[in-house]
């Protein structure tokens, strides 16, 4: 998370007093009978969900409550925000990639498996593609805008994606999406379905899609290509992608 829009979050909760006493030891869980409560609560959750990327130990997260509490009762700085202050955007960047490493190295296996089940193809950028249902029509180029359906995991089966789902199929630009899709429903034929598996280099790279994908994260797919949306370029929808 860049450092102003911490600021700006965080200066949200202190202005409410949300923060001001909270204790070094994790209480009891409070009472969430009244809409304010459970909207404050909510800004308690949504500012942790910002930091996931920062992976923020026990003790440091004692430290960040330290800090807002010093924040929150107007005492000064214990260190100077001017030096530290731009140094978050480093720090978060440095614990993101060690949290991508780790779940790189955890995604090898189900990129493994993945790669190994019966017909399935493995490409040079190590996307996996596994033809479900054979398709008869046309395949599409990376500047096509094409319908699918789609339904999308994470290695743990977890969904965080799905047209499937919603009950309505999605329309996007094959070049406004990430790479795996766009090589992926390239090579697929209108009526195909297909479960295509892609490794974090050709997905969301070391960022990921927080808060519903880490950095790092592998993702499969089960896409049908029903259609290739024959759009005037003037007339093209807005770039949407599948996350």
């Amino acid at each position: 998370m860049p450092a102003r829009s911490f600021s700006r979050l965080a200066a949200l909760l202190l202005s409410l007093g949300v923060v001001a006493a909270a204790p070094s030891a994790r209480a009891a869980d409070p009472a969430l009978s009244t809409e304010d409560q459970k909207t404050v609560y909510a800004m308690g959750f949504t500012l942790a969900k910002s930091l996931e990327r920062f992976a923020l130990k026990p003790d440091e997260l004692e430290i960040l409550v330290a800090g807002l509490r010093d924040a929150a009762a107007g005492e000064a700085p214990k260190v100077d925000p001017d030096v530290y202050g731009p140094k978050i955007s480093d720090f978060g960047q440095s614990r993101g990639a060690e949290v991508a490493k780790v779940e790189k190295d955890a995604s090898a296996g189900f990129l493994a498996k993945e790669a190994s089940a019966d017909g399935a193809t493995k490409t040079a950028s190590g996307l996996v593609k596994r033809v479900v249902k054979e398709g008869s029509g046309a395949s599409p180029t990376a500047t096509d805008t094409v319908k699918v359906h789609y339904h999308g995991t994470l290695r743990d089966g977890t969904v965080f994606d799905s047209s499937v789902e919603r009950g309505e199929p999605a329309e996007f630009p094959l070049n406004r999406v990430i790479p795996c899709w766009t090589e992926a429903v390239q090579t697929m034929k209108v009526g195909e379905k297909a479960h295509i598996t892609c490794p974090s280099d050709i997905a969301y790279g070391d960022r990921g899609f927080p808060p519903k994908i880490k950095g790092g994260a592998a993702l499969a797919f089960d896409v049908e290509l029903l259609e290739i949306v024959k759009t005037p370029a003037a007339d093209a929808p807005p770039p949407a992608s599948p996350h």
